[in-house]
């Protein structure tokens, strides 16, 4: 193993984003850092990609952050950390397409409730970075999913020079629905501004680790976040009745009914499922699914499953069902669509071609 610093402005060559504590999945130990960091510029993975597992992998390296700050506005609470630049796997529908490292830092934001403490998928997110008032860099910043941040929004920006800047986050509302006490909430537009550094002493915060364990199947364990909340599901002894958690191309669809929320119409039941990472139980949003549920009786309700953002529940797909959902009945999901989401090395051979699963109550 070997221990890497961020120390140049511009440095590229890391490989992907990896998580700061221990392994999950794995019975590899906590790596440990050398005395002396190298030079970034030149690091990269060992082995091919045609070695690497289908579905979850450990990623190459284990990586620190530069955390900058937080702020907030209205309903919504925003933080900015950066890396070293990072290649990462854009989504769209089944395909990757590969973006390589390049600029200066790899910008993250996080957006979540303030009063809950729950991070916000699927709000919108754009970036501007000023210095002395001037726009000085603005790209693509995408949804994504990594093994250390879980769901975030990240992308790789060119600075000119070390010095002082101002992160300019754009926040949409968020286009899912909302229930329960998340009724009406969320809906609005926002924007912070959170001033950040990029220079010597902040890059030197950033060091990486590269790992024995690159290539098993399992994946780093989630950092901690400090002030900012983690995007994990809600834990299964958290949510109620749980009916099975079969999985599809590595993800986990935690199924289950309850009573039907405030703002979705319909009585009965209601059925829902969790989708998660394996291993860290990360959410999986964007997703299109449908559920079919069959008994004796015959069909007890067939169609999609809606994306929903529900304060018992989490982030979950669900609908009202016709009746209740009864022993010996069975359930149908079907994935539509993959979780819409950039992926970070580990995540982006899963989650992709994801195959109906069916399993009996």
């Amino acid at each position: 193993m070997r221990r890497r610093t961020f120390l140049a402005a511009g440095a590229v060559g890391l490989a992907g984003l990896a998580g700061c504590t221990s392994l999950g999945g794995t019975g590899d130990p906590t790596p440990t850092a050398t005395a002396e960091p190298t030079d970034t510029s030149t690091a990269t993975p060992t082995g091919s990609e045609s070695d690497l597992p289908d579905g979850v992998y450990v990623q190459s390296f284990r990586e620190s952050m530069a955390m900058q700050g937080t702020a907030q506005s209205g309903e919504f609470a925003a933080g900015l950390m950066y890396a070293a630049p990072h290649a990462f796997w854009n989504v769209n529908g089944t395909d990757l397409q590969k973006t390589p490292r390049t600029g200066s830092i790899h910008l993250m934001a996080v957006v979540w409730d303030p009063e809950t403490s729950t991070v916000l998928p699927e709000t919108g997110v754009t970036v501007e970075i000023l210095q002395d008032d001037e726009l000085v860099s603005q790209e693509v910043i995408y949804p994504m999913l990594s093994q250390r941040m879980g769901f975030h929004y990240g992308g790789n920006f060119t600075l000119p020079s070390d010095g002082e800047y101002v992160g300019r986050v754009s926040i949409g509302g968020m286009n899912v629905r909302r229930t329960g006490a998340f009724r009406g909430r969320f809906g609005e537009s926002a924007t912070v501004e959170i001033p950040f550094v990029f220079d010597e002493a902040e890059r030197e915060k950033v060091t990486v680790t590269e790992l024995d364990a690159y290539g098993e199947r399992g994946a780093v364990k989630p950092m901690e976040m400090g002030m900012m909340p983690q995007a994990t599901a809600l834990p299964e002894a958290e949510l109620p009745n749980v009916l099975g958690k079969p999985k599809s191309d590595d993800a986990v669809l935690l199924t289950g009914t309850s009573g039907v929320p405030e703002g979705v119409e319909g009585s009965g039941e209601y059925l829902y499922v969790s989708a998660r990472t394996p291993y860290n139980g990360l959410v999986l949003p964007a997703m299109g699914l449908d559920a079919v549920v069959e008994g004796s009786g015959g069909t007890t309700y067939e169609g999609p499953l809606v994306r929903t953002f529900d304060p018992a529940l989490g982030y979950h797909y669900g609908a009202a069902i016709d009746g209740r959902v009864e022993a010996g009945d069975t359930v149908t999901l079907e994935p539509t669509v993959p979780p819409q989401v950039a992926r970070h090395e580990g995540y982006e051979r899963a989650f992709l071609q994801m195959d109906p699963v069916e399993f009996g109550v």
